[in-house]
C-alpha cells in the first residue's frame, strides 16, 4: 500500500481546550433605548386608542 497523500488544508488543532461557549454581545445603550421607546409609544397608542373609541 502507498502512503496517504498530505492534504492541502490543516485539520483543526486538537490541542486547544474545550471550546468556550460564544455569547452574543449585549445590545448597545442606544439600541436598548430605541426598543424601550418603541414599546412606550405602542403602549401610549393603545391607551389613547382605547380612550378615543369609548
Amino acid at each position: 500500500m502507498s502512503t496517504p497523500e498530505p492534504t492541502t488544508h490543516d485539520p483543526e488543532p486538537t490541542t486547544h481546550l474545550a471550546e468556550q461557549p460564544r455569547y452574543e454581545p449585549p445590545p448597545s445603550v442606544g439600541k436598548l433605548a430605541l426598543w424601550v421607546l418603541l414599546f412606550v409609544v405602542a403602549a401610549v397608542v393603545v391607551v389613547l386608542g382605547g380612550l378615543y373609541l369609548t
